[in-house]
């Protein structure tokens, strides 16, 4: 028996055969997915936009609380310990994008909750968790940005930030929760009439 089994099943509990192995295989994939979307990158500064943010939120809205936190934790971890998996092949911990990656675990907590609510059902409710996710991980990241910014003498006030770190990524969150909005109940209109 999974020893991370979600208080309501999400889809990934629906597909696998619960055990421990398959939650280190969960795990391990949703953090693997997430440095995989964090190479597709457009350069920008001081943060780059990338597909990690999507990887993160659909791993949690996937896997669920604990495994998407211990996934986001993971790939955490493994790129502050020098594996070149953060965006544009970046490893380490400090920089401008560290507050990003510690929203990554919050967001995890806060979207992984809500799917196993039932969030990750219908296209409205995947649409707001999607945000609720973000704005999390922008108050990470924007905060950090702030000090970061402020730590290198560039301008720190809230609004450069805003400016540097949120305002240029909002049209792609957007689109991004769109996406999940129409592909996650799409996926579980599947699953029920597989699985029955």
């Amino acid at each position: 028996m999974s020893f991370l089994l979600s208080a309501r099943p999400t889809i990934v509990d629906r597909i696998f055969t619960k055990s421990l192995t398959t939650d280190i295989l969960l795990v391990t994939g949703g953090a693997a997915l997430t440095a995989a979307a964090a190479q597709v990158s457009i350069p920008m500064f001081p943060v780059p936009m990338t597909g990690q943010t999507f990887a993160v939120l659909l791993v949690a809205a996937t896997l669920g609380l604990s495994r998407s936190a211990l996934s986001m934790i993971l790939y955490v971890i493994v790129g502050s310990l020098g594996a070149p998996i953060f965006a544009g092949a970046a490893s380490g911990f400090f920089g401008a994008t560290t507050g990003y990656l510690i929203g990554f675990i919050a967001a995890a907590v806060v979207v992984g909750y809500l799917a196993e609510k039932g969030w990750d059902r219908t296209p409205l409710k995947v649409a707001a968790s999607f945000a609720l996710g973000s704005i999390v991980i922008y108050a990470f990241g924007v905060s950090w940005l702030s000090i970061f910014l402020g730590s290198v003498g560039a301008q720190n006030d809230l609004l450069s930030s805003l400016a540097a770190g949120m305002f240029p990524f909002l049209i792609g969150d957007a689109l991004k929760a769109a996406l999940a909005a129409a592909l996650l109940p799409s996926a579980w209109a599947a699953v029920k009439k597989i699985k029955g």
